[in-house]
């Protein structure tokens, strides 16, 4: 089970780095995604920074052995994260197209609770 987590985590942890780095650096608001519209430049910039600080917590606490209760903790931020982004989102489309973002942070919402879940109940790192 461990190893499984550590896979989750990874992939994660680079769901999370890729989609906050967009958010902050790249995001560019396009009008034909009318959910993009929703927040600020400046809203979807934080967004992406704590995805990319919690995408951190998935893997350097393990990997150090300190402060270990981190990575559970940035597990269940970025569920309830993504399962408001889904909420956001799922108000303008529910499409399952490539352009819509909720096919995106639906799964990331799933993997971060099974990672939280996981990390708490089932294999705690030590």
């Amino acid at each position: 089970m461990n190893v499984v987590l550590w896979v989750l985590q990874v992939l994660l942890a680079f769901l999370a780095g890729a989609g906050g780095a967009f958010k902050a650096f790249a995001f560019k608001a396009d009008p034909s995604i009318p959910s993009m519209q929703a927040f600020s430049r400046g809203m979807w910039a934080a967004l992406g920074v704590f995805e990319m600080l919690c995408a951190v917590l998935l893997i350097v606490p393990g990997a150090t052995h300190w402060m270990l209760n981190l990575t559970v903790l940035a597990a269940a931020a970025l569920a309830l994260e993504s399962l408001a982004l889904a909420a956001v989102y799922a108000r303008y489309s529910r499409a399952v197209t490539a352009s819509n973002p909720l096919v995106y942070v639906v799964p990331m919402a799933v993997i971060a609770l099974l990672v939280a879940w996981g990390r708490w109940a089932l294999s705690p790192l030590r």
